[in-house]
C-alpha cells in the first residue's frame, strides 16, 4: 500500500470517531442513546439495517464463499432478502404499533409485554450472549482485513493481534460515545462507501488488473460461474440460520423503534432487503472470485484483503479497504449497542430505576465498553469469521424464534412454555455445536434446536393448560 492509501484509510477512521463525539454531545436521554429519539427516516434506517445485517462477517464471509464456490455463494444473502420482506409484511407493523403505544427500547421489552419479566430476562441473556459472539466475529473480520493489508508489515507484534486491538479501539470508541444515532448515521455513510467502493472501484480495477474476462475464465473452475454450485442442504442450513433472525434480532427491533411510524418502519425493511440481494450478494462473491484468480493458494478468507492491498492501484486500495472496514464497523457497533441495551434495560433494570438520564447514559457507555472488551478477547480465540457469525445466529434463533412467533400470533402466549422452549432449543443447539456431533444429512444444529424448541413449547403449553 502507498502512503496515500494510509492517509485515506486514517482520515476515514478519524471521521467515524468524530461522528461518535458529535452525538455524544447531542444525546440527552436513554431513548436518544438506544432508539435514536424515534424519529429517524426510512432511508437511514433501511441502509443501517442492511449494513448491520451484512456487516464485516458476511462481507469477508461472502468473499470466502466466492473464493470456494463462486456465484452460488450469493444465495447466502438471498435468505436476508426473504427474511427482511417477510418481517416487513407480517411482524414489523404489529411491533411498531405496539411500540407507539408502549414506548419500548429493546427486544426483551416486547417479550416481557407478551409474557412476563422473567421470560424477558431469559430472552435478554440469550440475546446478549449472541451479540457478544456477533461482535467478536466483526472484530475478527476487521482484524483479518487489516492484518492482510494495512498492518501486514508490522514486525514488532503479530499483525493480526495488532489489527484486532486497532479495530476494537475504533469501533468501541465511537459506539460508546454516540449511541444509536451515531450507529445509524455512520451506517448510512458506511453502506454507501461500501457499495460504491466495491461496484465502481474494487471490481472494475481488479478485473482489468488481472487480465480481463479471458484470464478469469481460465483461472477459475467452470462451476464458479453457475448459480447451482451449492447443495440444497447448504441452502436449507443458511435459511434456518438467517431467515428467523429477522424476527428475533435486537438490532432490528431497535431500528423499528427508531422509525417514526409503521409505514416508515415497513419501508426501511423493504429497502434493506433489496440492498442485500442482489447488490451486496453479488459484489461480495465476485470480489472473492477475483481474489482466487490473484491468490489461488491463499486461505479463502484472507485472499480478499491480499487482493485489495496488492492488486488495486494507489488511492483506490485505501478507499476500497475503508469500504470493507465500513462493513465491519456497521455491524460491530450495532451489536455492541444491542448487547448493552439488553444488559442495562432488561437484565439490570433495578440498579438504574430511579437514576437520572445522565447517569443512565454514562452507565450505558461503561457497559458498552465492557461488552466490547469481552468481544475483543473472544475474537482472538476463533479462526473463521463466517463460523462464529453463523454459530451466534444459530444459538439466538433456536432459543428465541418459537416463543417470539408465538408472542406475535398466539392469542394466549404461555410464559412457562416460552421459558422451557428458550432454554431447551438454545441449549440443544449449543451442545450440538460444541460437541461437533455428526448430524443426519449434514443438517445445521439450528434445525434440531428449532424443532426441539417447538416440541417443548407445544408440550409445555398442553401440560400447563391441563
Amino acid at each position: 500500500m502507498h502512503v496515500l492509501d494510509y492517509v485515506i484509510f486514517g482520515t476515514y477512521f478519524l471521521g467515524i470517531l468524530y461522528v461518535g463525539y458529535y452525538y455524544f454531545k447531542k444525546n440527552n436521554s436513554k431513548e436518544d442513546y438506544y432508539v435514536g429519539g424515534r424519529n429517524i427516516s426510512a432511508g437511514h434506517v433501511g441502509l443501517s439495517i442492511a449494513a448491520t445485517d451484512v456487516g464485516g462477517g458476511f462481507s469477508v464471509g461472502l468473499g470466502g464463499l466466492g473464493f470456494t464456490m463462486g456465484l452460488s455463494g450469493s444465495w447466502l444473502l438471498f435468505t436476508g432478502l426473504v427474511g427482511a420482506w417477510i418481517a416487513a409484511v407480517f411482524t414489523v407493523p404489529k411491533l411498531k404499533a405496539l411500540d407507539m403505544d408502549k414506548g419500548m427500547l429493546t427486544f426483551p421489552d416486547f417479550i416481557s409485554l407478551k409474557y412476563n419479566k422473567t421470560v424477558g430476562i431469559v430472552a435478554a441473556i440469550i440475546s446478549t450472549i449472541g451479540y457478544v459472539g456477533f461482535t467478536s466475529g466483526q472484530i475478527l473480520a476487521g482484524g483479518k482485513l487489516a492484518a492482510g493489508s494495512v498492518f501486514s508489515k508490522i514486525e514488532w507484534m503479530d499483525p493480526l493481534q495488532f489489527s484486532l486491538i486497532a479495530m476494537a479501539f475504533v469501533v468501541v470508541g465511537y459506539t460508546v460515545l454516540g449511541g444509536l444515532k451515531a450507529v445509524i448515521y455512520t451506517d448510512t455513510v458506511q453502506w454507501i462507501v461500501l457499495l460504491a467502493g466495491l461496484l465502481f472501484l474494487g471490481i472494475p480495477f481488479a478485473y482489468f488488473k488481472l487480465g480481463g474476462w479471458d484470464t478469469i475464465v481460465q483461472s477459475l473452475p467452470a462451476t464458479h460461474f453457475r448459480l447451482t454450485n451449492v447443495s440444497w442442504i447448504t441452502i436449507i442450513n443458511w435459511s434456518f440460520a438467517i431467515v428467523p433472525i429477522w424476527f428475533v434480532a435486537m438490532t432490528l427491533y431497535q431500528r423499528v423503534y427508531a422509525s417514526p411510524s409503521v409505514k416508515q418502519a415497513k419501508k426501511a425493511f423493504f429497502i434493506a432487503g433489496i440492498f442485500e440481494y442482489p447488490f451486496m450478494a453479488f459484489s461480495g462473491v465476485i470480489l472473492g472470485m477475483l481474489a482466487r484468480v490473484a491468490f489461488p493458494e491463499s486461505d479463502a478468507e484472507t485472499a480478499l484483503p491480499l487482493l485489495l492491498s496488492h492488486v488495486l492501484p494507489m488511492g483506490i486500495a485505501g478507499f476500497v479497504l475503508a469500504s470493507y472496514f465500513s462493513a465491519v464497523m456497521s455491524t460491530a457497533d450495532s451489536c455492541l449497542i444491542a448487547a448493552s441495551g439488553n444488559i442495562l434495560n432488561d437484565i439490570l433494570p433495578t440498579f438504574f430505576k430511579n437514576s437520572s438520564d445522565k447517569l443512565v447514559i454514562r452507565a450505558s457507555q461503561v457497559i458498552t465498553f465492557l461488552v466490547g472488551v469481552l468481544a475483543f478477547i473472544l475474537a482472538g480465540w476463533f479462526t473463521s469469521v463466517l463460523d462464529i457469525v453463523l454459530q451466534s445466529y444459530s444459538f439466538m434463533v433456536s432459543g428465541l424464534i418459537v416463543p417470539t412467533l408465538a408472542a406475535y400470533f398466539s392469542k394466549k402466549p404461555n410464559p412457562i412454555a416460552a421459558l422451557v422452549s428458550m432454554i431447551g432449543g438454545g441449549g440443544l443447539t449449543l451442545i450440538l455445536i460444541f460437541t461437533s456431533v455428526k448430524l443426519p444429512y449434514a443438517l445445521d444444529p439450528t434445525i434440531f434446536g428449532i424443532i426441539a424448541s417447538l416440541a417443548l413449547y407445544i408440550f409445555t403449553f398442553q401440560i400447563t393448560k391441563k
